[in-house]
């Protein structure tokens, strides 16, 4: 449901603030009526028992033998009367009964309650069991209309009175008391047992509250820890996944490109030296040279002539041998690699490259090595091929577990989209560089052409 969701959502802390402290307050509700009921039970009983206590020392030597069914005499009840409206018990109690166990009234300071028969009530019955019965309500019995009508709080106490010889409990009097200090008293234990349970309550519930907010912030931080550690891993996991896609297509390209490679070496063997030492060898079984009639000066020249191919064969063979082998790198710093590819270039367009190398050099892979090497070489070619060579440059700078290398000219630029497929020299510049889990970008103009390249941690160390 809608609440729960949002319930849900809440932090802990909420939660347990909103939870805890119904719970608190319904646990604090339901001790502190239980304290405060126990309170006024024991206070209403302790003062009962002190009032009963004090009213049958009084009245006690008063009574004659209470085993007889008969009403009191006029003179126990002439005395009974005298002492109950006298004196400071006089002033205490605002009515007497003296009962016997069917619920006759034997006495009363009431006289027209004197010798009726009510029903006994519970609290009665209790009295002639041997116990006391105190209560601090209003007076709801059909015999206490006069004490109904009082407004004032009393106190019931029903005694039980004696025999003394045999502690056979004969009779029961009952008298209420005008209570002003006993509600006093029971107003200030309510009071003070509300508030200690309140205090207590709200203590434990500071304190519960206290703890469960430092855990609910420790789980926040946690939490938030977490969160972060798995958007790291989820960005992590999302590179990962575009490299291994990158290296797919890199070595998916690379094959294409090694095999269109492949067919390139063949078609210039082909065309090349394969052309020329088949002219060579048709030269040598043409007619010319088989022939006896044939003078010493045209065979010379026929030799001269098949001479020719086969050295013109072989520098293409050369040729084609120095793009495919590597000079020795393997030993070489940065710097030096570099320089080679540079030098070579030089060498063979007779142009002039601008070179800005680093100070320090970071150690490179061989892996790493190959590719810097390719890169300057092929960069430098399309350089010289799609710029003439003009305003030719290699920057080299390094920034720790990063390489940075740029080739760039001053030509007229070109436009990638228009490179053929069978091109294979950028493309497989990016394939080469991609598949060492770096960067490749080609920037063109009419003002000339950036080639860089980026290499990170994994080709390159302090």
């Amino acid at each position: 449901m809608a609440w729960m969701k949002r319930w849900n959502a809440q932090s802990l802390a909420l939660q347990f603030l909103v939870t805890g402290g119904c719970v608190s307050i319904i646990a604090m509700l339901a001790v502190g009526i239980f304290v405060s009921h126990s309170i006024e039970n024991a206070v209403t009983r302790n003062s009962a028992a002190t009032t009963a206590q004090y009213v049958d020392s009084v009245i006690a030597p008063l009574l004659p033998d209470m085993r007889s069914a008969q009403p009191l005499d006029d003179t126990i009840a002439r005395a009974l009367d005298e002492t109950l409206d006298q004196g400071a018990l006089g002033r205490r109690l605002m009515s007497f009964r003296l009962w016997r166990s069917d619920g006759t009234v034997l006495y009363s300071n009431e006289k027209n309650l004197v010798g009726k028969r009510f029903e006994p009530n519970p609290k009665l019955q209790t009295a002639f069991s041997g116990n006391m019965v105190s209560n601090f309500e209003r007076a709801v019995d059909p015999e206490s209309q006069a004490e109904r009508a009082m407004d004032k709080p009393l106190l019931e106490i029903y005694n039980p009175v004696l025999q003394p010889w045999s502690g056979q409990v004969v009779a029961v009097s009952e008298f209420y008391e005008v209570a002003d200090g006993l509600q006093q008293s029971l107003d200030q234990a309510r009071l003070q047992s509300w508030l200690a349970v309140a205090g207590a309550t709200l203590a434990f519930f500071l304190v519960l509250s206290a703890i469960v907010f430092r855990g609910s912030r420790t789980i926040d931080v946690q939490r938030d820890s977490l969160r972060k550690r798995v958007s790291d891993l989820s960005d992590l996991l999302a590179q990962n996944e575009t490299l291994r896609r990158r290296l797919q297509r890199a070595s998916q390209r690379a094959v294409a490109l090694n095999e269109s490679h492949l067919r390139k070496i063949g078609a210039d063997l082909h065309d090349g030296p394969a052309q020329l030492i088949a002219y060579a060898s048709l030269r040598l079984d043409s007619d010319i040279m088989l022939s006896p009639r044939i003078t010493k000066g045209r065979r010379q020249e026929e030799v001269q002539i098949i001479q020719r191919s086969l050295t013109d064969a072989m520098t293409e063979l050369r040729s084609i041998s120095r793009g495919l082998v590597l000079p020795q790198i393997e030993n070489a710093s940065l710097s030096e690699i570099v320089e080679r590819a540079i030098k070579a270039h030089e060498e063979r367009t007779e142009t002039i490259v601008r070179r800005t190398l680093p100070d320090v050099d970071p150690r490179l892979t061989p892996s790493g090595k190959i590719c810097v090497f390719r890169f300057v070489q092929e960069a430098l070619n399309n350089a010289y091929r799609h710029g003439e060579g003009r305003g030719q440059a290699v920057e080299v700078t390094t920034n720790g577990q990063r390489l940075d290398l740029m080739v760039k000219d001053e030509g007229n630029g070109f436009d990638p989209n228009l490179v053929q497929p069978e091109n294979i020299g950028l493309a497989g510049l990016r394939d080469r560089v991609e598949s060492l889990g770096g960067s490749f970008e080609i920037e063109t103009s009419q003002n000339g052409t950036t080639v860089r390249m980026t290499l990170g941690a994994m080709e390159v160390g302090d």
